[in-house]
């Protein structure tokens, strides 16, 4: 019987550890798409314990104490300890056989912590005791961890109306051991639909210098901040939506709609997708021109629980995979052909919420390769509820299968915990393992130097090239 989550974890076979430790383990990560907070790496923050560090913001952790029965007061309340909070989540991680969860926090107590032990309701007081004296070390501060997990590129996501200002003084000071940049995510100013949307698009224009009145003005107000998030070297431009689509009409019939939300009327899903793909485009041809990369990310069903969502707002643990109705390999192929007709296909990654839509995705992005770089239009990391080791596999089966392996830009962390860097880990020893099983059982030649440089292509050169990193090591 192996022992748990030892050297070999997830590694089977001599091939997959030679590929792991002697190529996928040395490469520093690049964390081209995550949610954390660019103040708190500019202020260098310290943890005063565990559970901030943890459990803050990490509705993957929410969802698991929830799922045992534990009342929503030691999960996100205001009365409860820290110390009675990180109780219930050591109570409940034990149960989790099977999660990616059990994984990841016990790879992040090794690395970052150095504790062996599992976490459990026994267990808890030692390990926290263990985790809250390493916080207080220089080590583990915000900088420290990026450093000592040799992470050297992270693209946070910024909303256009930011000012950017901790981008300036990471930039100014040039302290942390990796290059942090924005990434812009103008979903506010493309849900139409959303109550709040006048408001912000009249935040929009003042940050901007214009009167937002019709689709023209949209444009300028959007065009004035890509130049700025520019100036700060954005590489890349994240969009959320609900499903895929593209349904182009002339300015004048944008105009209309803009014109019937500004006054605060209801809008028809025809409508919403006229002005929505307006956008789109615009924003498309603009990233393509610019060398960015246009992240999508769909078929995610998002606040499910109305009560909860009125208590606690949105990204608390509520949202689910979605089977759209709609049919987004229409959608996508023709917004991508829309792109494409004009020259203006932009380097594109794809992400879809719903695993069914692998082989969909994967047959698409074929269609629309181009000579900038390789695998231009790429197929995102498995996503969300599919960062699993299942769901790893089957998309790397799937993308082996229709596309093409060695071009992919590996893993990305999508998270708000600056602990999380681990997934790296744990998805390089999934792809090693993948890889070693294919050449020991005679799928693939045992050519070690060439199966070397395509880990390590994936594991961090791709994704470097891909977003033109390095230019922006050079400016800087």
């Amino acid at each position: 019987m192996k022992k748990f989550m030892d050297k070999d974890f997830l590694l089977e076979t001599k091939t997959a550890k030679t590929l792991y430790f002697d190529h996928a383990a040395k490469m520093p990560i690049v964390d081209y798409h995550c949610h954390i907070n660019p103040q708190e790496i500019a202020v260098d923050k310290k943890f005063k314990n565990i559970t901030e560090a943890w459990l803050g913001g990490d509705h993957y952790k929410w969802r698991l104490i929830r799922s045992n029965g534990v009342d929503e007061e030691y999960i996100t309340g205001k009365e409860s300890s820290d110390r009675e909070k990180f109780q219930k989540f050591a109570e409940a991680l034990p149960r989790a056989l099977g999660n990616p969860l059990y994984h990841w926090t016990h790879l992040e107590l090794q690395r970052y912590f150095g504790v062996t032990k599992p976490l459990n309701g026994d267990t808890a007081e030692e390990i926290w005791e263990i985790c809250n004296a390493k916080l207080q070390e220089p080590e583990l501060s915000v900088q420290g961890i990026i450093k000592q997990s040799n992470v050297k590129f992270i693209c946070t996501t910024d909303d256009p109306v930011s000012d950017l200002k901790w981008h300036k003084k990471l930039r100014a000071e040039g302290k942390c051991a990796a290059k942090v940049l924005p990434a812009i995510r103008p979903d506010k100013a493309l849900h139409i639909a959303k109550t709040e949307w006048p408001a912000y698009m009249d935040q929009l224009g003042k940050v901007a210098g214009v009167t937002i009145t019709d689709i023209a003005s949209v444009r300028k107000a959007l065009l004035q901040r890509l130049d700025y998030f520019a100036q700060y070297g954005c590489r890349a431009a994240d969009h959320a939506l609900e499903y895929v689509f593209c349904r182009k009409v002339s300015d004048a019939q944008v105009n209309v709609v803009i014109e019937k939300a500004l006054a605060g009327k209801e809008l028809t899903t025809e409508e919403i997708e006229m002005y929505e793909t307006a956008v789109l485009l615009f924003l498309g041809e603009q990233y393509a021109d610019r060398g960015w990369a246009m992240e999508l990310h769909y078929s995610a069903l998002r606040d499910t629980n109305t009560r909860m969502y009125k208590s606690l707002g949105p990204d608390t643990g509520f949202d689910c995979i979605a089977v759209a109705s709609h049919n987004c390999g229409k959608g996508l192929a023709d917004l991508l052909n829309a792109l494409n007709m004009k020259n203006k296909l932009p380097k594109t990654i794809i992400f879809s919420l719903n695993p069914m839509d692998n082989a969909m995705i994967g047959s698409i992005i074929g269609s629309f390769q181009g000579p900038e770089v390789r695998g231009k239009i790429q197929q995102g990391a498995a996503w969300w509820f599919n960062d699993t080791k299942r769901g790893m596999l089957e998309q790397l089966d799937s993308i082996a299968d229709l596309s093409v392996l060695g071009n992919i830009l590996g893993m990305l962390t999508d998270s708000r915990s600056f602990l999380s860097y681990t997934r790296h880990e744990y998805y390089r020893r999934i792809l090693c393992n993948w890889i070693g099983n294919k050449v020991e059982n005679g799928e693939y030649p045992a050519d070690m130097k060439m199966l070397g440089q395509l880990v390590e292509d994936i594991c961090y050169n791709n994704a470097v090239r891909y977003f033109g990193f390095y230019k922006e090591t050079k400016k800087a």
